[in-house]
């Protein structure tokens, strides 16, 4: 039996839903689809450093060298040259079970004076468990997290090993964004009292804004910045736009990119391309798009299973300007999508033939894409485009 929207959601959700509803449904813009049979690009690779457990993300430092968590519960630094150093000391216990454990790195905006390193993890009550985020300052040597402190913690836990989300994206003007995935409870993602299948926003002490569109609205969780998520685990800022983007897994098929704003539904269970991993429909299912529920910007009818996500920005490599890379997990390539604007007009996947299951994907200071490969032993790969003949 499907289970039912929580009095929470109806009281706040569907009085705006059915108001909606009653707009035309041409107004619609039909989301953009993937083709079926995406191009297969050459690269240029090089292993950056081998013998990874699992690694979840990195973050590259100023003064170089790049973080690298891994989700067994390690946060190691990398230095090059230098080599990889042994787990910091420091970084807080975490719950590595099922797709849970020590998950995305951010550092602080102003990290060359604060030296606060930001970590989402998985975290357990002994029964069930969350997404938690906290900070602590980086030692001046590099081998430890320094007086660690929690900031933010998924409420309710639900989790049993499944759909944590979580990836950090400081926007530059004092705020902290967080995806959150429904822990696998899909009518969660509609609840407005519980931070399952959310996209919060903190100050960067972890602290509520008051402009957030759910503060001071009651049974409506106030971190909230827009909801109707499944789990996301690619998010960030379009350095041309300064929009918010994220990427999720959809369930058998549908997994997509969505353009975030505050306060909007993205549909999750009630609109989604997918069905479920048994061939039956998602049971809270409505329609694949819904009125006043934000389509997606771009879907895939066939999961990838897409991770991290990353714009590209730098002059070294001009052909790959205006374009997002995304790391794709189950089909185990790298994807790179050409924009114009906020559309997407091509898709290529690189690293075919390497069959690694691409878990993080970042823009490198030195205009390289760095990837991570989920694996054990998993790897640091440097991506370039293939050399042209001449």
């Amino acid at each position: 039996m499907p289970q039912r929207l929580s009095a929470t959601h109806r009281a706040l959700s569907l009085v705006a839903f059915a108001g909606a509803a009653l707009c035309a449904a041409s107004a619609m813009a039909a989301p953009l689809k993937s083709p079926d049979n995406p191009p297969a690009a050459p690269a240029q690779v090089t292993a950056v450093v081998g013998g990874l457990e699992h690694p979840w993300s990195m973050a590259f430092l100023p003064e170089g060298g790049v973080l690298i968590t891994e989700r067994p519960g390690h946060l190691r630094l990398l230095r090059i040259p230098g080599g990889l150093s042994k787990p910091l000391t420091g970084v807080p216990k975490v719950a590595a079970q099922g797709q849970g454990g020590l998950l995305d790195v951010a550092l602080s905006p102003d990290f060359a004076q604060d030296r606060y390193v930001y970590l989402s993890y998985a975290e357990s009550d002994g029964k069930r468990s969350g997404t938690v985020v906290g900070r602590g300052k980086l030692a001046a040597n590099g081998s430890a997290l320094e007086d660690f402190k929690v900031l933010f913690r998924q409420a309710p836990k639900l989790s049993e090993g499944l759909h944590f989300g979580s990836r950090l994206v400081f926007d530059g003007k004092g705020y902290l964004f967080i995806s959150l995935g429904e822990n696998n409870q899909r009518p969660t993602a509609q609840d407005l009292d519980k931070l399952q299948g959310k996209v919060v926003r903190l100050k960067v002490d972890g602290s509520v804004p008051a402009d957030n569109p759910f503060a001071g609205k009651t049974g409506a969780r106030p971190e909230i910045w827009s909801y109707g998520h499944r789990n996301p685990q690619g998010m960030a800022l379009n350095p041309w736009t300064g929009a918010l983007w994220e990427n999720e897994h959809g369930p058998r098929g549908g997994d997509e990119i969505n353009l975030v704003e505050p306060g909007k539904n993205y549909g999750w269970p009630l609109a989604t391309y997918g069905i479920n991993y048994s061939g039956q429909p998602i049971p809270e299912a409505k329609g694949e798009t819904l009125p006043g529920m934000e389509p997606p910007l771009y879907w895939w009818p066939k999961s990838p299973a897409i991770s991290g996500m990353a714009f590209y920005n730098a002059d070294r490599f001009p052909a790959w300007r205006h374009s997002l890379f995304i790391g794709a997990l189950a089909n185990q390539n790298l994807i790179r999508l050409t924009l114009d604007g906020d559309k997407v007009v091509a898709e290529e996947q690189l690293l075919v033939d390497r069959k690694a299951r691409i878990r993080d994907v970042r823009q490198g200071p030195d205009g390289y894409i760095y990837v991570l490969t989920d694996a054990s032993p998993g790897e640091l790969l440097r991506v370039a485009p293939a050399p042209t003949g001449g």
